[in-house]
Order: C-alpha cells, then structure tokens, then sequence
C-alpha cells in the first residue's frame, strides 16, 4: 500500500450555478460515492488552505485577480458565455489551488507518497489576464510554480488528460524549458488549440508535446500515447515532480465529448503515470480534478484514481464498462507523433497493450 494523501475545501461547493455542467453537483456525488466506499478513512487527509495571493500573482496579471475578487464581491457575472462567477466564486477559486499546494506541500515533504486535490472550478483553460471554459484559476500552473519557488523543485511534468486542451497551462509554460506540458486530448474540439506542431516556443521548444487525438478514441490509443511517446520524453526531461490535470471527460458516457476512455482505462492511464513517477522522482505525483461532467462517470473514475494511487487491491469501480461500439485504432496517429517529436524507436521487444 502506499499513502495516499487527498484534501477537499467545502468552498468549493458555494461556487454553483443550475443547469451548467460545472456545477456543485459533480463534487456532492464524487464525495458521497468515497464516503460510501470507505476509502476516505485509508487516506491522509489534507486540511484545506486557500492559495496564498503571492503564488495566485505567480502566474496570473494583479488587474484580472482583482477583476475576480470585485464581480464576485458584486454578486457574480459571466466571464464569457461558459464561464460565470457568483458571491463565492472568488473563494472558491482561491480554494481549487489551494488545494493542489497544499498535496504539493505533502508529498514533497515526505508525509505523502502521492496525492489528489479534489477541488472544482477546474483551472487548465486559465489564462493569465483571462478566465474561459469553467476554469477561474490556473490551478496546476499555479501548483507547479510553487513547487519552483518554495519548494526548490527544478523540473516539473504536467500531464493533463481531460478531453479538452489545457490551452492555458500550455501558454503560460510554451516558452518555459523547465516545465514540460503533455496533452492526450479531442481535436477539434474546444477550445481549438493543442495541435501536434504547437511544441513550445524560444528556450522551451521542445517541452510542448500535443496528442491530439480524433474522435471515438479510447484506452488503447491513450496507453499507447503514454508509453511510446511521453514515457521516453520525460525520461530524457527527468522530472522532480509530476503533476496531472486529471479530467474524465473522455469516458465514453461524457455529455461534452466524443471520447471512448472507460473508467477501467482511467485506472490504467493512472498506474503508467504511478510507475513513471516511481521511476523518475521517487514516486512524487500530485493530482488535481479538471472536467468530467456525467457525474456519476467522474464519481467512479476519482474512486478508481484513487485506489490507483494507493495501492488498493480492489481495482477499477467500473459499472459502466467498455464503450458498446468500441473504439477507433489510433497506433498509425500514435507512430507519427512518436516520429514527429524525435521519440527513438521503442525497443525490439516492446508490447504495446500489456
């Protein structure tokens, strides 16, 4: 078994609006679904803290938190047409990155030897000046640096499988050599970014890997990707930390996408990552939720994360199963995005589907 820290802040449930995906309601069935399991009590954890201002003014423009905290002081309004903010929003944001720091915090401590923030607003689509796609704050950008600043980590992975690009953790690192950036995600889909030959930019060419996959793919074709192509390149990157943008809206079942992930893959695509983690930075993996908006897919899939993370022998909670048409073979697309980005050839005897 391995300990397995988890923290969670109340506030992130003030932060709600009926009738839209991103709503208090994937968080109230994610957290009943642990409680009735009874994995909570296995776990360590983590009292919740808000983001320090200081780490939030790391990565985002002084005017746009502001902007933030002052409609929300004001009741609320639409950032854009997907993305809103009430009263709390501003806490509740605050809360989100708080809570991957505050995993960040444990397990580089030696207390924990990995983590899940399960926290909402999700945060990859942050801009710096600029909240879209549900995301108010860049939370896993916002973790990395602080793992940089306070933490004296030198190199971080953020590996972000949600279905929809995490365009803003992308630009705020695209020119930044010392944080790699790889995205499994739907293209095209929103928000249009993520393509194949967006690899960075100045001193961080090279640490932008995109996979942009088209519809109807599912486990096979996200293992394949993990193992032949961001396997290898974070060996040569050699990380002190790896972070995940953990969105489960790839499942097959996903209202917002046309994805054919099954929770039993989710559990799969989380053990590469254990392992690589193990074998590059002495296991340190800290999670933090992004999208999955069929509540009781995202319930299960943070279940199965999480008896991923420490060990259980229980395995996948899966009561959905595999897609019922299958899935599309992407190992063409996979060989050619190994190619593009310079990834050698696998050894002779490699198998892709263990």
């Amino acid at each position: 078994m391995r300990r397995t820290a988890i923290t969670y802040d109340p506030a992130n449930l003030l932060h709600t609006q009926q009738g839209h995906p991103e709503n208090a309601r994937r968080m109230q069935r994610t957290r009943k679904v642990l409680k009735n399991d009874g994995i909570l009590t296995s776990l360590l954890n983590v009292p919740p803290r808000p983001a320090p201002l200081d780490a939030v003014l790391r990565i985002h423009d002084a005017s746009y938190v502001e902007r933030l905290q002052s409609v929300s002081m004001l009741g609320g309004a639409h950032l854009d047409s997907d993305t809103y903010l009430n009263a709390h929003s501003y806490a509740a944001a605050l809360a989100a990155a708080g809570g991957l720091i505050r995993i960040i915090d444990t397990v580089l401590s030696g207390e924990a030897d990995n983590g899940f923030a399960l926290s909402r607003p999700p945060g990859h689509h942050a801009l710096p000046d600029l909240g879209m796609g549900f995301c108010l704050l860049a939370n896993v950008a916002i973790g990395a640096r602080w793992a940089q600043d306070w933490r004296e980590v030198d190199r971080v992975l953020i590996v972000d499988f949600d279905v929809h690009h995490g365009n803003g953790t992308q630009d705020i690192f695209y020119a930044d050599p010392s944080v790699m950036f790889f995205s499994i995600h739907e293209s095209p889909h929103y928000p249009g970014t993520g393509a194949a030959v967006e690899t960075g930019a100045g001193e961080g060419k090279g640490t932008t890997i995109n996979i942009p996959f088209p519809a109807y793919v599912g486990d096979e074709g996200y293992l394949a990707a993990i193992r032949q192509i961001l396997a290898p390149a974070a060996r040569e990157f050699e990380p002190e930390l790896i972070l995940v943008s953990a969105g489960f809206d790839a499942h097959w079942m996903d209202p917002l996408a046309d994805m054919r992930l099954s929770i039993t893959g989710y559990g799969r695509i989380m053990q590469e990552l254990l392992d690589l983690a193990d074998e590059l930075c002495h296991g340190r993996l800290a999670v933090v939720l992004e999208g999955g908006y069929h509540v009781d897919v995202l319930a299960h899939s943070v279940l199965t994360a999480l008896r991923t993370l420490s060990g259980s022998e229980l395995g996948p909670s899966d009561p959905f199963g595999p897609p019922p048409d299958g899935e599309r073979d992407a190992l063409g697309l996979v060989e050619q995005l190994r190619r593009m980005h310079g990834i050698a050839d696998p050894p002779h005897h490699f198998i892709p589907y263990v």
